[in-house]
């Protein structure tokens, strides 16, 4: 990442708020991970992948970037920026979305 660059972060309630609307998650996690419990609706694009499938997303859409506790999304958050999409990445991941009580898919789904 490049050196001073603030990533712009959304509270577990700003993020829940605006995926209720046209924002679209993105969850950078790997499989299990993804597999054990995501956010309904988000788009499953792993770190590893996002340089091949970014195209894949809207660029006219808000982006909310999601991983486990908040770095690897940072990570892709910052990328996405450079790249021209508007993306704010989760403070703190699954783990704080969860722990403030938004719900995951599946319904017995947990944070891996």
């Amino acid at each position: 990442m490049s050196g001073g660059t603030e990533i712009p972060e959304l509270e577990p309630a700003a993020a829940a708020e605006l995926l209720a609307g046209e924002a679209v998650a993105v969850d950078v996690r790997e499989p299990v991970e993804w597999e054990a419990g995501h956010i309904a609706g988000a788009v499953h694009m792993p770190l590893g992948e996002l340089g091949q499938r970014h195209v894949e997303l809207d660029r006219g859409a808000t982006l909310v970037i999601v991983c486990r506790s908040g770095g690897r999304s940072a990570e892709a958050t910052n990328a996405l920026r450079g790249a021209g999409y508007d993306a704010h990445n989760l403070a703190g991941g699954m783990q704080a979305w969860v722990a403030t009580g938004q719900p995951i898919e599946p319904d017995s789904g947990f944070v891996a």
